[in-house]
């Protein structure tokens, strides 16, 4: 009797020690577990907000149209509107104050960012080039126009060729101006003196646009010193582009402003002289007419009465 009653307390003591060791093996595993960590959430939010204050001290104020604004009309203050952009568009502005009042060469649209050239009257051409020089347009073909690769900013070279005849004794060809800056071709336009692409006016763009079967064109900043003379060369003879390597970074020293003094020196030593050229199908001048050799008259009639005598005086 006493051995049975052993045995079953020493299986009850058995079975506890089981149960005793699970609960501890599973109390250990869940104690070795990381206990979540509340503040990562907030940490995130604070680094955000770093974030978004940072973004906001690096933009700057731009002042942009609310609405569209007519030609002529001037700005008033429900017009604009103060947006802030990581970085401002060259000439933009940054305060209201600067513009209101002022009125505009061309009418703008809604969401228009306001600049310095939206108040020029001029067009895209007369903001291309500077007061010594002039923008003359040119007749161009494949041929003429380098195989039709010219592009706005190339500068090319132009060469004249003169056929055998009255004033010419041979063939000739010769660098008429060298290293002419293009600022257009065809309906492509370069870039402003401000560095911001050129871009024609709504009407102008839609008159293009009817005009695209026309011969193309190519316009040239030709020095002012030189601008006749190109006029006669181009119709004395026959022009081609000779394009410049891009190499040479003339482009590069235009905007840097550093002045082509010793190209244009140059041609105006070489140059042919073209006055002659236009003067050859002149005719001989007018001979001067001897002036008429006054004639005393011949008498002044006197009326006395119903009789009239003639004196001579």
């Amino acid at each position: 009797m006493n051995s049975r009653l052993t045995l079953v307390v020493a299986g009850v003591l058995l079975v506890g020690a089981v149960i005793t060791g699970y609960w501890g093996i599973s109390l250990s595993r869940q104690s070795a577990q990381p206990a979540p960590l509340p503040a990562a959430p907030a940490t995130a939010a604070v680094g955000s907000q770093l974030q978004a204050q940072v973004d906001e001290q690096q933009r700057v104020d731009v002042v942009v149209l609310t609405r569209a604004v007519q030609p002529l009309v001037p700005i008033s203050r429900d017009d604009l509107a103060v947006e802030r952009l990581r970085i401002a568009p060259p000439g933009s502005f940054a305060s209201p104050e600067q513009v209101l009042g002022r009125t505009l060469w061309q009418a703008m649209p809604a969401g228009t960012v306001l600049n310095h050239e939206a108040f020029e009257m001029a067009g895209p051409l007369a903001r291309m080039i500077r007061p010594h020089e002039r923008a003359l347009a040119v007749a161009v073909d494949e041929v003429i126009g380098g195989g039709g690769h010219l592009s706005p900013g190339d500068y090319v070279d132009v060469l004249l060729f003169l056929r055998q005849g009255e004033g010419n004794a041979a063939q000739t060809a010769q660098v008429v101006i060298p290293a002419l800056r293009l600022l257009s071709v065809g309906d492509t336009l370069g870039i402003t003196n401000a560095g911001a692409p050129a871009q024609l006016s709504a009407d102008a763009d839609e008159e293009r646009r009817r005009r695209r079967n026309a011969p193309s064109t190519a316009v040239l900043a030709v020095p002012e010193t030189l601008l006749t003379r190109f006029m006669l060369a181009s119709q004395v003879g026959s022009l081609r582009l000779a394009v410049r390597s891009a190499d040479e970074k003339r482009l590069a020293d235009y905007y840097a402003g550093k002045e082509p003094g010793a190209d244009i020196g140059e041609a105006q030593r070489q140059l042919f002289q073209f006055e002659q050229l236009a003067l050859r199908g002149a005719g001989p001048e007018p001979r001067a007419q001897s002036e008429p050799v006054s004639q005393a008259p011949a008498g002044i009639p006197v009326y006395r009465g119903n009789g009239a005598t003639r004196q001579t005086p």
